[in-house]
C-alpha cells in the first residue's frame, strides 16, 4: 500500500472509530502494524513486478533534448507564432496547437487557413476541415518517425526526409533532427496555411515546393527585425544566404526545448518512488505492460514504437484524397504504396495524453477511457462506432468502410478482450504519464511577433 493510501485508510479508520464513539457503539479498530505490513509488501511487491516488465521491455525514463541556444529558439518561437507563414496572414502554425490546450486544438479534426476563433471556437466559413487531427507537439525530440504517416522521418541511413525533396543543402540546416524539417510541410498545404486564392503562394503550383518556401523567405527578409533575428540564430550567416530550411531549424528546435516533459510520476516511480503512483495505477501499468499487451506498440521512453499500425479507427471528416471520393485515408499506405499498409498509422505517443483529446488520426474517439476501451474488442467496436459523439458538422461524414479497415488490421488486436476493471486501471495509468508543467504552457507564448500581427493565445 502506498504512503498515500496508507494515510488515507488510517483517516477512513480514525473517522469510523470516532463516529462508533459517538453513539456508544463498538469503535471499529485502526489496522494492526501486521496488517498495514502486509499491505504495504503487497503493494511493494506489485511496484517490483510493474519495474521488472518495463525494464525487460527496454521502457526507460525519458531524457531531456540537448539544450537550445537562446538566440534560436527565440526566432523558432516568434516564427512558430507568426501569421506571416501564412498564405493570408491569417494562421500561424500555433493556431492548431494550442499553448492554451497541451499543443492540440480539442478538436477531431483541426480547422486551418480562412477561419477565425480558436479551438472549439474556431469556425470556417464554407466548414471546412484539415484532413487529419493535430498531434500533439510533446517530446518530438525522442521521435523519428513524424506525422500520423510518417511523411517526415529519420532513414536507415541517417537521411532526414520528408514528404517534398529536402536539398542536401537545406538539410544541413538541421540542428534537433526530424522536428526541425516538420515545419517546412504545413505551409505548403493549401488547407493548412497556404490558401487557395488571394495571395502570391497561392499562385505557386503545388509541385513547386521550393518556390513557395522561397517566397517565405522573401516575406521574412523585408522584416529587418526578422533579417536580425535569424543572422543572431546563426551567427556569420547572412540572412541572404540562408533558406527556409533555417526558419524550419528553428521552430522546430524550439518545439523540441520547450515541450519536453519527463517530471511525471511513471518517471519518478521508474527512478525509484513507489508512492509517486496510486495503486489503481500500477495494477493499470501491469495490465499495459503484461495482460493487455499494449506496450508491445507502445515501447520505449515515450511510449511509441515509431511504426504504423491498423488500431481500427472509423474514418470520418473530408479524408485525405483517397477512395473512389477522395474521402478516405490510406495512412501509411500514401507514402509507401504497398497495400498492405492500408490503415495504418503511427503509434501514438502517450506522454501528455490525458490532456490530448480526442483521439485518433482522424479524432473518432473522443475520451481517454473510450479510446483504452476501443482496444478491447476493437473489431466490434470499429462496427458499432457512434458518429454522435463528434462535433454537429462532422456527424454525416463517417465512411461505411469498416468491412474494408478490417482486412488490413493489426493481428495484435485480433483477440484482445479486457473488463472493463482492467479498461479504467490503464486509463488511470495513463494519467501517470503526465508532467504537471504541461498542465499550463501559458509562459511559452509571446507578447508579439515580428510581422505585428495578432498573435493566437497571447494575454
Amino acid at each position: 500500500m502506498t504512503s498515500r493510501k496508507l494515510a488515507g485508510f488510517a483517516v477512513l479508520a480514525a473517522t469510523l472509530w470516532l463516529a462508533g464513539c459517538s453513539d456508544g457503539t463498538t469503535a471499529p479498530q485502526p489496522p494492526s502494524g501486521l496488517e498495514v505490513a502486509a499491505a504495504t509488501a503487497e503493494v511493494e511487491a506489485l511496484a517490483a513486478e510493474v519495474r521488472a516488465l518495463a525494464a525487460s521491455q527496454g521502457i526507460t525514463p525519458l531524457q531531456r533534448p540537448a539544450p537550445v541556444r537562446s538566440q534560436l529558439s527565440l526566432l523558432g518561437q516568434a516564427l512558430a507564432f507568426d501569421k506571416e507563414l501564412s498564405g493570408n496572414r491569417d494562421v500561424s502554425c500555433m493556431t492548431c496547437h494550442l499553448t492554451s490546450n497541451a499543443t492540440v486544438d480539442a478538436r477531431s479534426l483541426s480547422i486551418g487557413q480562412g477561419a477565425t476563433g480558436l479551438g472549439l471556437n474556431r469556425v470556417h466559413p464554407q466548414s471546412k476541415f484539415v484532413h487529419r487531427s493535430a498531434p500533439a507537439l510533446f517530446n518530438l525530440h525522442a521521435m523519428n518517425m513524424l506525422t500520423w504517416d510518417g511523411r517526415v522521418f529519420v532513414s536507415p541511413t541517417g537521411v532526414i526526409r520528408g514528404p517534398e525533396t529536402i536539398l542536401a543543402a537545406q538539410r544541413a540546416a538541421f540542428e534537433c533532427g526530424p522536428v526541425s524539417a516538420l515545419p517546412m510541410f504545413p505551409v505548403l498545404s493549401r488547407a493548412e496555411m497556404r490558401g487557395d486564392t488571394g495571395n502570391e503562394l497561392a499562385a505557386i503550383p503545388d509541385i513547386n515546393h521550393q518556390r513557395v518556401w522561397k517566397f517565405l523567405m522573401q516575406r521574412l527578409g523585408a522584416i529587418q527585425e526578422y533579417r536580425t533575428m535569424f543572422e543572431s540564430a546563426y551567427p556569420g550567416q547572412t540572412f541572404d544566404n540562408m533558406s527556409f530550411a533555417h526558419a524550419g531549424n528553428a521552430m522546430g528546435c524550439w518545439i523540441a526545448a520547450v515541450f519536453a516533459f519527463n517530471n511525471t510520476p511513471w518517471d519518478r516511480f521508474l527512478a525509484g518512488n513507489t508512492d509517486a503512483m496510486t495503486e489503481t495505477q500500477l495494477l493499470g501499468a501491469k495490465a499495459f505492460l503484461g495482460t493487455a499487451k499494449c506496450s508491445q506498440c507502445h515501447s520505449g521512453p515515450v511510449l511509441s514504437d515509431n511504426k504504423f499500425h491498423n488500431v481500427l479507427i472509423a474514418q470520418v471528416g473530408p479524408g485525405f484524397g483517397n477512395g473512389p471520393d477522395g474521402r478516405d485515408d490510406f495512412g501509411r499506405m500514401r507514402q509507401t504504396g504497398n497495400t498492405k499498409h492500408k490503415y495504418q498509422f503511427r503509434t501514438a505517443p502517450l506522454r501528455n495524453v490525458e490532456l490530448t483529446a480526442p483521439y485518433g488520426h482522424d479524432g473518432a474517439i473522443a475520451d481517454l477511457r473510450s479510446w483504452v476501451d476501443h482496444y478491447s474488442q476493437a473489431g466490434t467496436k470499429l462496427q458499432a462506432y457512434n458518429p454522435g459523439q463528434l462535433e454537429p458538422l462532422l456527424q454525416n461524414t463517417l465512411l461505411p468502410t469498416a468491412d474494408q479497415i478490417l482486412l488490413t488490421r493489426d493481428i495484435k488486436l485480433k483477440n484482445l478482450v479486457m473488463p472493463p476493471e482492467t479498461v479504467d486501471q490503464i486509463t488511470e495509468f495513463l494519467k501517470a504519464l503526465t508532467d504537471p508543467a504541461a498542465r499550463n504552457l501559458s509562459a511559452f507564448v509571446p507578447l508579439r511577433v515580428p510581422s505585428g500581427l495578432s498573435v493566437d493565445g497571447a494575454p
